[in-house]
């Protein structure tokens, strides 16, 4: 609060009832802003599913003697075929591969969480400190953000839902992480370890995608044509937010129906033909 004399009593008065509307204002949207910025800029916790993790581990790791075995056969059985021993070469390798890889996929997961949310936390950084809070610009920004003020908490609690369901899934992930690169390695399976590993990387990499969208909409401030509707700059950014989730989430969807849609036409096609 300013401090206030006789001279500037009035004035001051004034100031200070403003700021404490301010005040009141943005307390809601502090607390929610508080967690959304953790939930974006704060790693996801795996360590919580390490033990799972470990888990599937040991029961992936019950088929790597088969796959060796597998492997070791068809270089028996490639004769003295260039094609055939060329090709039970590169399986053997794609086995020895799928075996570090998933071996290792605790690391690899927490070590690409870590990336990105670094690179997060550095694009955030740049955005301006005011620019999410209700703020006393000029008198039409004041009467749009009173007016909106309602909406812009709901669009903020829509995008923490989503960023709380997001850090569930990526904190799960860490264990379909190495199911997927298992199901990769594998040649029948292939499509669906990619599957698994582009929605997991989609998920991933959403608070990065998010600091874009927010650094870019604080930039559109400095245009005269919005300096007198920053609160609906803020309702717009949170809302390509939550329209960018869901459109990557059909996206993803959708791309699985296709993949998956690949490989059950085939094995219904060869039932039928049996």
């Amino acid at each position: 609060m300013s401090s206030c004399g006789i001279t500037n009593l009035g004035s001051c008065l004034i100031e200070n009832l403003f700021e404490f509307i301010l005040h009141l204002l943005n307390l809601p949207i502090r607390s929610l802003l508080i967690l959304i910025n953790n939930l974006m800029i704060e790693p996801v916790n795996i360590q919580i599913f390490a033990s799972t993790w470990s888990i599937i581990i040991y029961m992936l790791s019950l088929f790597y003697g088969i796959l060796l075995l597998i492997v070791g056969f068809r270089f028996l059985l490639s004769g003295h075929s260039p094609e055939q021993r060329e090709k039970a070469k590169r399986e053997l390798m794609n086995t020895i591969l799928m075996i570090l890889f998933v071996q290792t996929s605790f690391f690899l997961y927490k070590l690409i969480l870590e990336i990105i949310s670094s690179m997060s936390a550095v694009i955030f950084g740049l955005i301006q400190d005011d620019f999410f809070l209700i703020t006393i610009d000029n008198l039409g920004n004041i009467g749009l953000e009173l007016v909106l003020i309602i909406p812009y908490i709901a669009v903020l609690v829509t995008t923490l839902i989503f960023l709380t369901l997001r850090y569930i899934c990526v904190g799960i992930g860490v264990i379909f992480f190495a199911i997927g690169i298992f199901l990769y390695f594998i040649e029948p399976l292939n499509q669906y370890g990619k599957l698994i590993i582009n929605y997991l990387f989609v998920l991933m990499a959403l608070p990065l995608i998010y600091s874009i969208i927010f650094l870019a909409s604080s930039k559109f401030l400095e245009l005269p044509i919005f300096a007198n509707m920053k609160i609906i700059v803020m309702i717009g950014a949170f809302a390509l937010v939550d329209i960018t989730t869901m459109f990557l989430a059909l996206f993803v969807i959708i791309k699985a129906a296709n993949s998956i849609s690949g490989p059950i036409t085939t094995i219904t096609k060869v039932t039928g033909a049996l």
